[in-house]
């Protein structure tokens, strides 16, 4: 080191200070250093929430299949025959029962089940007919809504375990802090606070998947219904129309 000193004081110009120059060379090697960016993979990342991720990621699989699942039934469920209600009027008032039954069970939608079991009600009591109607309805919506329970309890329950994994994660910090003792540095507190907040942002990632999932399958669910309530008061207006 003295030296390098000497050769830098020889051949320095005058007027400059040996410190300036060692500053300069200071500042070039630190510029010149190259900066190693760590990265990490999504799969690592995951990696880092431990055992609470496995129940995280099952329940996000059972809330896309059962979006999807739901979707494409519902959608189906929802499509509309606009001459289908015409087409029974006619066979109703043309006294061919059989054909309005036969179009019924060709169409297979919920309401055509609907109006299937008001034709073999007919000539009952109007409250008779309106009542099995409507017992036709609910297990018809019971049918579209099946699976709603899993996203709602997932909704619910995935933020929970998330937190879960947050306070196992700093429990598992903590310890480690106080095992390294005067050791303790922010590398000990590393996996535990990892943990903390992968299962955190796991959780509520999966919870608000399937908070909106739930939402906007209950939407189609209620634009069903209306169709069903339309279609019954239309058929309940074609049967008394004979009376009048």
């Amino acid at each position: 080191m003295n030296i390098l000193t000497n050769i830098l004081a020889s051949i320095m110009p005058e007027g400059d200070s040996l410190a300036m120059v060692t500053d300069s060379l200071a500042t070039a090697a630190v510029a010149e250093t190259p900066v190693v960016e760590a990265e990490l993979s999504m799969w690592e990342l995951c990696l880092k929430g431990g055992i609470i991720m496995i129940p995280l990621l099952i329940l996000s699989v059972i809330s896309i299949y059962i979006l999807v699942e739901r979707f494409i039934a519902i959608r189906k469920a929802a499509q509309e025959d606009k001459t289908f209600m015409k087409r029974i009027k006619d066979y109703i008032h043309d006294g061919e029962i059989e054909s309005a039954m036969n179009l019924c069970k060709k169409t297979n939608t919920p309401y055509s089940r609907l109006i299937l079991k008001g034709i073999t009600r007919i000539g009952r009591p109007m409250n008779d007919v309106l009542v099995a109607i409507e017992n036709v309805g609910n297990l018809e919506i019971a049918e579209l809504e099946k699976g709603f329970t899993w996203l709602a309890t997932t909704a619910a329950g995935a933020p929970m375990l998330g937190f879960l994994g947050t306070v196992t994660g700093m429990v598992q910090a903590f310890f480690a802090m106080a095992s390294a003792g005067s050791n303790a540095n922010v590398t000990v507190l590393a996996s535990g606070i990892y943990e903390a907040l992968v299962t955190t942002v796991a959780g509520l990632f999966v919870g608000i998947i399937a908070l909106f999932a739930y939402n906007y399958l209950v939407a189609m669910v209620n634009k069903v219904m209306k169709q069903l309530e339309a279609k019954t008061m239309e058929f309940l207006d074609l049967l008394n129309e004979p009376a009048q």
